[in-house]
């Protein structure tokens, strides 16, 4: 809500979108999701329709791109980087920024491998190991901003170049460390892919606990004397849901079928995305984002919020780091550089979560990511150079931060209104 938005008109716009969803059905939808974008809430509208260009463009250049190899590829080398990108969506969400979160996962990285090969511990041993280093940076993150007030942007560029050191000191002489074939790890990450009929079961299950989740929510506003959607436009959803899914499934299958790798990426985004709208947590994350002031005079341990939410990016920056390992095969001084900061904070933008806060979702990690693996691929296919693909990488940024900005501008003018 802006600053110009009162209560009572927030309130009163909300009811009338939502008499329409109820009693007009989907010709109502429709003026709700019109209504929505003419107020600025364009959502996932925006990247949606960037990767149908995208898709379309590098189609007409080279065919390959959408084969089914192209797309089972692109999935499975989005996933670490995405999985990245969805600890930044939570820091992004409370207006704060982690610069260093490529250099944390390196560093993971390095310890997982170093406790595996040097010290002869279990694989298991060393993934955990990898993951309490990111969950101790993110609370060292936590103290130095509610503790000595120190701007995420100053703490978080110390990080990003002390753990890169960290990474080389890490590593010493021997620089790369490679990762055993037949590992875990590796075999997960790059070997391990879910079956035709599997594939089409976790459909079924999606579908099934989307209607649970929906029904949920309609007893919880019916028993709170609020309007609902209808059970025929949950049906309704529900099966556009399983046919599109069923139709994508098919056509990856004819390849490899999805890598568990991707199902697992998935399944955190859809977890973080049930924490953010269905907890206490999460509408306490999106209060603080909106209106820090706000949210600490109405009661919320807002110290406590910035504590978990940095927290959480660094381990998750930690496990893309180990998944990142496991599909290269090794850990190098190189892990965790290059453009790893670059892609995760611009999938967490390009997906559609604000720089301002308090607006975004655990889905934006997900779009944003599979929008850079695709500009990467199609480049790479029509054998554009690595140059072009920074450019281009670059002016998506741009262009999804200014469609913010505009989105941004046009509720508060709604709100005016």
């Amino acid at each position: 809500m802006s600053s110009q938005e009162t209560p009572t008109s927030a309130v009163a716009a909300d009811l009338v979108d939502e008499r329409l969803v109820t009693t007009q059905g989907i010709g109502g939808y429709g003026r709700y999701l019109w209504n929505r974008l003419r107020s600025g809430e364009l959502g996932s509208l925006p990247v949606v329709v960037g990767l149908l260009i995208i898709s379309v463009g590098f189609y007409s250049a080279e065919p390959r791109f959408l084969s089914s190899r192209s797309l089972v590829t692109i999935t499975q080398f989005a996933a670490p980087i995405g999985i990245i990108a969805l600890g930044i969506v939570l820091v992004l969400l409370l207006g704060e920024i982690d610069l260093s979160v490529g250099s944390v996962s390196g560093f993971a990285a390095a310890v997982m491998a170093v406790t595996l090969l040097d010290h002869g511990q279990s694989m298991i041993v060393a993934i955990i190991a990898g993951m309490l280093v990111g969950v101790a940076i993110g609370a060292l993150y936590a103290v130095l901003y509610t503790k000595l007030g120190v701007p995420s942007f100053v703490f978080s560029l110390a990080g990003l170049l002390g753990f890169q050191g960290a990474l080389l000191f890490v590593l010493g002489d021997n620089g790369t460390r490679n990762l055993p074939s037949d590992s875990f790890l590796v075999q997960f990450t790059r070997s391990e892919f879910v079956g035709p009929t599997m594939s089409y079961v976790l459909i079924l299950l999606t579908a099934v606990i989307f209607v649970l989740s929906q029904v949920w929510t309609i007893r919880q506003r019916t028993t709170a004397g609020l309007s609902a959607p209808s059970l025929a436009m949950v049906a309704v959803k529900a099966g556009a849901l399983v046919l599109a899914l069923g139709l994508l499934t098919y056509y990856v299958n004819i390849d490899r079928g999805w890598t568990y790798l991707w199902v697992f990426f998935v399944l955190l985004v859809v977890i973080m995305d049930f924490v953010l709208r269905r907890t206490r947590w999460g509408r306490h994350v999106y209060a603080v984002g909106g209106n820090e002031e706000a949210a600490r005079r109405s009661g919320i341990k807002v110290d406590r919020i910035y504590f978990t939410v940095f927290a959480l990016c660094s381990t998750l920056a930690a496990v893309g780091g180990l998944l990142a390992a496991g599909l290269q095969t090794s850990v190098s001084q190189a892990s965790g550089t290059n453009d790893t900061n670059l892609q995760a904070i611009a999938a967490a933008v390009i997906g559609g979560t604000s720089l301002f806060g308090g607006r975004g979702s655990a889905y934006s990690a997900m779009l944003g990511i599979i929008v850079l693996q695709a500009i990467q691929s199609g480049l790479n296919l029509v054998g554009v150079d690595s140059s072009v693909r920074f450019m281009v990488t670059g002016a998506v940024l741009l262009l999804a931060v200014a469609i913010d900005s505009i989105s941004r501008r046009a509720r508060s003018s709604s709100g005016r209104g």
